[in-house]
């Protein structure tokens, strides 16, 4: 199989940027792609064309790559429900809850056949198959049950880049302590390392770059700068993510008189936060996230969105006191929308004996709606009509709402007075229905602004990734990097101890 792996020294180096960068710039030289992410822990995750749920990082990257997602390319995906278990997502569908103990004492290690497989299937349908791994391979405690690092190296024979993030700090140190705790069979396949994130002249980091490879006998196959903006549909964290972090980015200039504020409830086990990217593209469109009833104050909307924990996150609303700020905000007239566990949020009930297993409790009450908590998961891909525009999307939820009335339906949901429930995700997409929900919005909220005319939110997207790939093409060594994909790890790599206990 021609490919490679691209590891980090811990979490958040860039891993998804950097695969998404190189599946761009390989399909962008003919080559017909795929990624591919063994086993990826997330809350923002994607539906597929078959109706499978994928992790939305390698979603993106299959954009990259200008292929179909598919489950193939992400075979388990963890969703957390707390801080010890997970729903394990195998092929696309849930398989069950799992505390770490239990998924690492023994389950993972069934599934790394089920990983090798999918990895295989994609190899004989691609040129190259570019994986991301997860945190770092060097977690020396988890190596017997690793289905997703090095694990997938050796069972493909593949060459690794490790990527470092040098803004953090201590990046040389991470490089040698990585290499270095790795078992002889794993360093075999480390064929060199990629600086991310520098600021500043890079001939004052070459003499680092020297001793590295002195140290290890691997050279640093690029230096990415710095860039703002680049962290298209991160796998977690408070993060807008397609224009960086809203506290990184200036915002445009409005295309109407006044800005729009839009304050974002950051639920416990928040989930889907992508669907705010397109919010963030619109030119004088402010998006911030909150946890205090007084940030509410001068938001001209808010939204409750996505979560793994409705029924958490409706006990977190109460005790922060954004449940009543809420609800003044709807009585006033004041937009409000939720978005899928948010819509369920904004419900009279929930009756919950699956995820929470609380029973009945009492919604927000500001939808007239009921959702009980299904066992099977929905998973589709919707599309509709709604305020005289296309719209697309996608349901990930085990939530099933009963209508009960409304002002007007609203996608799968409705409104009231100034309050919008959907279960769809991604809809905000659809430039037209964008445009048209924010003309509404404004007006509720008495704001003279304008939504753009032209923004294009697909437009934007693949101009990140072309931004990805001329950051590989113009900061990388392409030609070190295609040696290494189309031939395999070099030989006589020398060993660093102490390696794997």
């Amino acid at each position: 199989m021609k490919g490679l792996l691209v590891a980090g020294t811990g979490s958040d180096t860039g891993k998804s940027v950097v695969t998404a960068g190189i599946c761009r710039w390989l399909t962008r030289q003919g080559l017909r792609v795929a990624p591919f992410k063994g086993q990826n822990m997330s809350l923002n995750s994607y539906v597929t064309r078959e109706g499978a749920e994928i992790g939305r990082a390698q979603a993106m990257q299959a954009q990259a790559a200008r292929v179909e997602p598919s489950a193939l390319m992400n075979p388990v995906l963890l969703k957390p429900g707390g801080e010890h278990s997970s729903q394990v997502v195998v092929l696309g569908k849930p398989v069950g809850e799992l505390s770490a103990r239990g998924y690492h004492g023994g389950r993972q290690a069934e599934l790394l056949g089920t990983v090798v497989e999918c990895l295989e299937e994609l190899g004989r349908g691609h040129d190259a198959v570019i994986c991301e791994g997860a945190g770092s391979p060097a977690e020396i405690n988890l190596r017997r049950t690793d289905i997703v690092n090095m694990a997938v190296a050796r069972s493909a024979g593949l060459p690794v880049m490790v990527v470092g993030d040098i803004d953090r700090g201590g990046v040389f140190a991470s490089f040698y302590g990585t290499t270095a705790l790795l078992a002889p069979e794993d360093q075999r396949l480390v064929a060199g390392y990629l600086v991310n994130k520098f600021r500043g002249d890079v001939s004052l980091l070459q003499p680092g770059l020297d001793m590295l490879r002195g140290l290890t006998g691997r050279p640093t196959l690029g230096v990415l700068p710095f860039a703002h903006g680049l962290g298209i549909d991160e796998e977690d964290g408070l993060r807008v993510s397609l224009r960086g972090a809203v506290r990184e980015s200036a915002v445009e200039a409005p295309y109407g008189d006044e800005v729009l504020r839009v304050a974002v409830a950051a639920l416990p086990l928040m989930s889907n936060f992508t669907d705010l990217d397109a919010l963030a593209a619109e030119p004088g469109v402010v998006v911030r996230f909150v946890d205090r009833p007084d940030e509410l104050a001068d938001a001209d909307l808010v939204v409750l969105p996505g979560t793994r924990g409705t029924v958490r996150a409706l006990a977190w609303l109460r005790e922060r006191g954004l449940a009543d700020a809420v609800r003044r905000r709807a009585a006033e007239g004041r937009p409000v929308l939720g978005v899928c566990g948010g819509f369920q949020l904004l419900a009279e009930r929930i009756e919950d004996d699956v995820e929470s297993k609380a029973g009945t409790v009492a919604g927000l009450g500001l939808l007239p709606a009921r959702v009980r908590f299904a066992r099977e998961k929905t998973l589709a891909r919707p599309e509709g009509t709604q305020y005289g525009e296309p719209v697309r999307g996608y349901e990930i939820h085990h939530g099933v709402a009963e209508l009960l009335g409304g002002d007007e339906p609203f996608l799968d949901g409705c409104r009231v007075g100034a309050v919008w429930g959907t279960h769809w995700h991604g809809s905000l997409e659809s430039d037209g229905f964008r445009r048209a929900f924010l003309t509404r919005v404004a007006a509720a909220a008495g704001r003279r602004f304008v939504p753009a005319p032209d923004t294009r939110f697909e437009a934007l997207r693949e101009g990140q990734l072309e931004r990805l790939a001329d950051l590989i093409e113009e900061h990388a060594d392409t030609g070190a990097l295609l040696r290494l994909i189309e031939q395999g790890p070099p030989d006589g790599l020398p060993f660093l101890p102490p390696g794997a206990p």
